[in-house]
């Protein structure tokens, strides 16, 4: 009797005796002869994050007015210009701010969600204490940053005032007071 290949599929593993290198043993998912799959499919969360650094890089301050790109883009170099004292900070803490500054030149930030994203384990691992103080030496106009996610936000989707006031303060979004969210819902022209 003539033994038909076996098809490796995607879900499901193939028990049948089929003609392979080892009959008689399972064909697991995932697998071909070059190995396992290494690699998995960002999901909507990977994929946002991408959209936003990509809008942000790519000139993500158009639709913010002149003079509000003007005061995000201030504000971005008065944090790097303004060196605050590091020398009494420790050496995570140092780095904690370095991370703290590069994360404000790709993207808006609130204070909170950049300490959530320095000290996050899906993030930089600080510590929350050294994540909170590297962020609490810098100067920043939080309604810029406010402004600029809003912008970010206004360049993916369509957003009411209310909406995106509340996209931006929740705490599932990006953590801004609600002050520094209307500021910058107004800012980007959303209200």
């Amino acid at each position: 009797m003539h033994q038909q290949p076996c098809e490796v599929g995607v879900s499901q593993v193939n028990t049948e005796v089929c003609a392979h290198p080892h009959p008689g043993k399972p064909v697991l998912t995932g697998m071909t002869t070059r190995g396992p799959r290494k690699y998995r499919r960002p999901g909507v969360t990977g994929g946002l994050v991408v959209v936003i650094l990509l809008a942000a890089a790519c000139g993500g301050d158009a639709g913010i007015d002149d003079g509000a790109q003007a005061r995000s883009s201030e504000t971005a170099a008065e944090t790097m210009a303004s060196g605050p004292e590091i020398s009494d900070l420790t050496a995570p803490q140092r780095n904690a701010l370095r991370s703290a500054t590069d994360y404000l030149r790709l993207t808006g930030f609130s204070r909170q969600g950049l300490i959530n994203q320095l000290s996050s384990n899906f993030g930089d691992r600080y510590s929350v204490e050294d994540a909170t103080i590297a962020v609490d030496r810098l100067q920043v106009d939080w309604n810029a940053q406010a402004a600029r996610s809003a912008q970010q936000y206004l360049a993916m989707s369509g957003f009411s005032c209310q909406g995106l006031i509340s996209q931006l303060s929740s705490p599932y979004g990006e953590n801004y007071t609600v002050e520094q969210a209307t500021a910058g819902a107004k800012i980007a022209g959303a209200c």
